[in-house]
């Protein structure tokens, strides 16, 4: 390699001050040295999401998208540009835009490192996201469901009356019937908003050390399914076996768990109250 140009170094150095700045929450400074890095070296995809950092700081949200749009053209693997971008485009409501985004950033975090900060930081905005997402579509079904429901009700009551005074000799009987099919339209109504009703989540998705819900299940040979950063923090910490067979295990030995990771994303997309037990 040869030596490093001066707009290069001095581009380098800005990033420093700015680091330095940001860090003692100086943010006008440090914005201002990111944006003279930018201006030296424009294809830097780092200067963009420090100065997207500060722009999120502020709240400034447009800034934000705009900064982190430019860093993910320029790197499609940053973590931060794509978890900066979803939290932007959340901001302005672009609820599938910014959950696509902020899944990108998980899947990228993953790959780098499973039990990074970053990536808890990153799945626990994508929940929030989603649970606020599931909360919208279900209190508009829930209101759609009522308002059916009322309907179906005024129908059959009008029904019944009508028939009440053209048989006036067979009134029990029509009572009946009434009753029986009021019940019968309560069963099909709670049926209906079944889906939205918390529950238990069942235990095969559910890790067996923190009974929470999988994000990224690993298995291992003896078949047991661990959360990822989980299993890796118990052989780190405690030693490279499993903590239920009692086996040898070593952290090549585990692999993702597709079929549990398919389940889950089923249940959620189904159940989206229980993006806050995860």
């Amino acid at each position: 390699m040869g030596p490093t140009s001066p707009p290069t170094k001095q581009a380098e150095q800005l990033r420093q001050d700015g680091n330095s700045y940001f860090a003692k929450n100086k943010l006008s400074a440090a914005i201002d040295a990111y944006t003279e890095a930018i201006t030296l070296c424009p294809n830097v995809p780092i200067y963009w999401t420090n100065r997207a950092l500060c722009h999120r700081k502020r709240y400034d949200w447009v800034r934000v998208e705009e900064d982190c749009r430019r860093a993910v053209q320029l790197d499609h693997s940053s973590v931060k540009a794509h978890y900066m971008l979803g939290l932007a485009l959340l901001q302005r409501e672009q609820y599938a835009e910014g959950v696509k985004e902020l899944d990108k950033a998980l899947d990228l975090g993953r790959g780098a490192n499973p039990k990074s900060y970053i990536v808890e930081e990153v799945w626990q905005e994508l929940a929030k996201a989603r649970y606020l997402e599931w909360e919208h579509s279900a209190t508009k079904r829930s209101w759609e469901l009522q308002s059916l429901k009322e309907a179906c009700q005024t129908a059959l009551k009008e029904k019944h009356e009508r028939k009440f005074s053209e048989m006036e000799g067979f009134v029990d009987d029509l009572k009946d019937e009434y009753s029986k099919q009021l019940h019968d339209l309560e069963k099909v109504f709670d049926k209906a908003s079944e889906a939205d009703k918390p529950t238990e989540v069942p235990d095969y998705l559910c890790c067996k050390i923190t009974l929470d819900i999988f994000r990224d299940p690993v298995i291992t040979p003896s078949g047991v399914t661990y959360e990822r950063s989980v299993i890796l923090d118990h052989l780190k910490k405690v030693g490279e076996f499993d903590p239920i067979t009692r086996k040898p295990l070593h952290q090549h030995q585990l692999v993702p768990n597709l079929a549990v990771k398919e389940a889950v994303q089923a249940f959620l997309q189904k159940h989206g109250w229980a993006y806050k037990m995860g």
